[in-house]
């Protein structure tokens, strides 16, 4: 796995917001959750308590998932240049004629109206580091696929 994570300004905003309101709002919302639950008297059979319980775990791995992300963002558009990297906006070509533009980065970029392939996927990976007019191959559950690379530009770029 790739150490950075590339987000555009827009994706790494609202991950900070959404941390920041699980840090505090949240865990409020939580502990109070729990708090009502405890009240309603034993715990062993108490399924309000282990539900809540249950989301203050979900909402604390969210926690930790965000902190880890955000501190390895590189924010912004991919380095320039004719290298696919992370964070690159890449046009491809199938074997069968079929193109495709999508976005080399986070799920957490979904916003951005493009499909988005992970740099540590099996066609991210493939991507990486190759350049426009190469034609890579890959293996996936499906199968083996070769694409041919056609464009290549910063998510910021419009074309």
């Amino acid at each position: 796995m790739s150490d950075t994570v590339w987000l555009s300004q827009s994706a790494y905003d609202r991950l900070q917001a959404e941390l920041d309101h699980l840090k505090t709002t949240g865990r409020e919302q939580a502990a109070l959750a729990i708090k009502t639950a405890r009240a309603h008297g034993d715990l062993r059979e108490n399924a309000e308590y282990d539900s809540a319980k249950e989301e203050q775990g979900k909402m604390e791995a969210r926690i930790r998932q965000l902190d880890d992300m955000l501190q390895r963002a590189q924010v912004g558009s991919a380095p320039q240049g004719d290298v696919v990297s992370g964070g690159s906006v890449v046009t491809t070509v199938d074997e069968d004629g079929d193109e495709e533009t999508f976005l080399v980065g986070s799920r957490e970029d979904r916003t951005t109206g493009l499909t988005v392939v992970s740099a540590d996927s099996p066609l991210g990976r493939a991507l990486i580091g190759a350049r426009v007019g190469d034609q890579v191959s890959y293996q996936a559950p499906a199968g083996s696929f070769t694409v041919k690379i056609t464009g290549l530009r910063g998510l910021e770029e419009r074309v």
